[in-house]
């Protein structure tokens, strides 16, 4: 049977019964057909009938996400969870929610969930390993960020330290203030070798 007539035959079926459980189908027909505001409408007019109908509620959640309402998405995936754990549709879709806020760690906790229900799915596979390296390089990242805001700081304060010992004293001679400025000279430079050897260590 064509998909149209599916969705026209389903239709009729759920008019005809408005409580009739056939909205989840009519629902997930109408989302893999691209029709996704029709799909969402079609799942909260039967949720409200059948508040437990978790793969409705999958439907919704997914339909959602497509349409990029990615908070009443996630409400609605996350409510599928408590009652089913293994529900490998609302992991996936969490996990893509969670990616593309760019909340990667939980992100990967779902996909390598997912990845426990589904073992020998290659996408999975292919998605848990390019997250993987992703949180991998983000930490580094982290790190690196970390360690270049503490040179910067231990070099400004070794700059201030210079500046604050260059200031010339009253009635200091010019060879004082010669004197001065090598033994300042000699301490910026300490200061530079220092922080250069933590860079290396």
């Amino acid at each position: 049977m064509p998909e149209s007539q599916r969705i026209e035959d389903l239709r009729r079926r759920v008019h005809a019964d408005p409580t009739s459980i056939a909205f989840a189908q009519l629902a997930e027909e109408l989302r893999r057909a691209g029709s996704l505001q029709e799909s969402v409408e079609t799942c909260r007019a039967g949720l409200a009938i059948h508040p437990s109908y978790l793969s409705a509620r999958v439907t919704l959640g997914r339909a959602l996400l497509e349409l990029g309402q990615l908070d009443a998405a996630q409400l609605e995936l996350q409510a599928v969870l408590p009652h089913a754990p293994d529900n490998l549709s609302a992991r996936r879709a969490l996990g893509e929610i969670f990616t593309r806020r760019g909340a990667l760690d939980a992100a990967l906790d779902h996909y390598r969930t997912a990845l426990l229900i589904a073992p020998n799915d290659p996408d999975l596979e292919e998605i848990v390993t390019a997250l993987e390296r992703r949180v991998e390089q983000a930490e580094l990242d982290a790190q690196r960020t970390a360690e270049q805001k503490q040179r910067e700081e231990e070099e400004e304060e070794a700059a201030r330290a210079v500046a604050v010992s260059f200031v010339a004293e009253p009635g200091d001679s010019a060879h004082d203030r010669d004197l001065r400025m090598v033994a300042v000279l000699e301490t910026w430079l300490d200061a530079i070798n220092v922080t250069r050897a933590q860079r290396r260590a």
